[in-house]
């Protein structure tokens, strides 16, 4: 599908194999960055940063110092607190309330696990969880997601961008001036901790991602102002999206009882009722597996959006020529329901879904590499998730993938 909005010209893929050609090509290997997102400071960040050696040397860091397997295991203790605080936190609500907004309740417990493995800080739960500081954080989360996607024609017709009519632009900046504060505060006081510990850190288990940035601030020529913004986009997209899945897998199992008493009844045969879950437990978990990626297949957060593309020059896909400075997006929801792949698309279950993993891997052999374990080598060539896919997917995928099949054993 191919159509204009002013004067921006779309493609729309909808089949697995022109989204190959999409993603894996090096000439989509840009972002379209939106008025807002650059307002943001996101053109400044690895989500948006266009390709090249800035870019490389972000994901670089990110890869090496913040997903790595060593990194991500030394957070397994902290993903089951927060997990077992979240169970806590809604048995209180219940006994207090007789309701809970689980939606509020998983976006705050992915909020603390972001920013403890980015900033080292977290918040309490319970009646003291939102205190001045965590919920000034979740203000500026939910604002910043708010201006993405808010339709803004500017992004569309240059002329009306000096009027800026719907505001975008002034609420971006406030917005910014506030993230500015929030996190320039928090690098000063690693500063401060660190210039009183004769300028290094003393316990490097102890370290975030600030004190990874700080450390390579010289070597690597970031200003506050990068690291502001590699921050920023660390926390902002991290969070949301790990709290709209986990809600689909509970509104899913509530739905169907028959799939909730079979993950049961794994969860209880490989760890008991006498420990909680561990990373190390999740290699013997295939049904969870297959049932967090089924909830990603029915309900891929950020279905269009979420993998556009920016043509960076001329070039075709298949017969189609597309010129230079085209956006160009892959339907994942089309695709993960199309029913040449998936037998009963518009239908959740999990045992189903290795049977599609092998025909999407005979169509299209490895062109997305995220999908984290699931017994079986096909399992870890297609995960659907979200985070990013191609050129620049992200490691943030292994980092996610641990918190939701973590959090939903804890909650079954």
């Amino acid at each position: 599908m191919a159509f204009s909005i002013g004067f921006t010209r779309f493609i729309i893929s909808s089949q697995p194999d022109t989204a190959k050609d999409i993603l894996s090509s090096s000439a989509f290997a840009d972002r379209p960055v939106k008025e807002s997102a650059y307002e943001l400071l996101f053109h400044r960040a690895m989500g948006f940063a266009p390709y090249g050696e800035y870019w490389r040397n972000l994901r670089r860091i990110s890869a090496s110092h913040l997903f790595s397997p060593k990194r991500l295991a030394s957070f397994g203790g902290f993903r089951r607190m927060i997990g077992l605080g979240m169970v806590d936190q809604v048995k209180g609500l219940m006994e207090r309330e007789g309701v809970v907004e689980v939606k509020r309740v998983l976006h705050f417990g992915s909020l603390n696990n972001v920013m403890m493995s980015v900033f080292g800080k977290s918040y309490e739960f319970g009646e003291n969880g939102n205190g001045a500081e965590g919920s000034e954080l979740e203000g500026l989360v939910s604002e910043g997601y708010e201006l993405l996607g808010i339709f803004n024609w500017s992004d569309h017709f240059p002329i009306l961008g000096w009027m800026d009519l719907q505001g975008v632009r002034k609420r971006c900046r406030e917005l910014v001036g506030k993230v500015n504060v929030y996190v320039g505060k928090i690098i000063d006081e690693h500063r401060l901790k660190r210039a009183q510990n004769g300028g290094v850190v003393t316990d490097e288990s102890a370290s975030d991602f600030v004190d990874v940035l700080l450390d390579l601030e010289n070597e690597n020529k970031l200003t506050d102002s990068d690291m502001i913004a590699v921050l920023w986009e660390m926390i902002f997209r991290g969070t949301d999206t790990v709290a709209i899945l986990l809600e689909w897998i509970i509104a899913r199992m509530v739905l169907h009882p028959d799939i909730q008493s079979k993950l049961q009844f794994e969860i209880d045969s490989v760890i008991g009722k006498t420990r909680s879950v561990s990373d190390s437990d999740l290699p013997n978990l295939p049904y969870l597996q297959a049932v967090v990626k089924e909830t990603l297949r029915m309900h891929p957060p950020g279905p269009l959006l979420s993998w556009a593309r920016l043509a960076i020059h001329d070039t075709h896909i298949g017969d189609h020529f597309i010129p230079g400075g085209t956006t160009a997006m892959v339907n994942m929801w089309a695709i993960t329901h199309n029913e040449q792949v998936q037998c009963s698309p518009m239908n959740s279950n999990p045992t189903d879904f290795w049977k599609m993993m092998w025909r999407l891997w005979v169509r299209i052999s490895g062109w997305l590499h995220l999908g984290q374990g699931g017994g079986s080598a096909l399992g870890k060539r297609w995960g659907w998730l979200r985070f990013s896919c191609g050129w620049d997917r992200c490691f943030r995928a292994s980092s996610g993938w641990l918190v939701m099949v973590v959090w939903i054993c804890l909650r079954c």
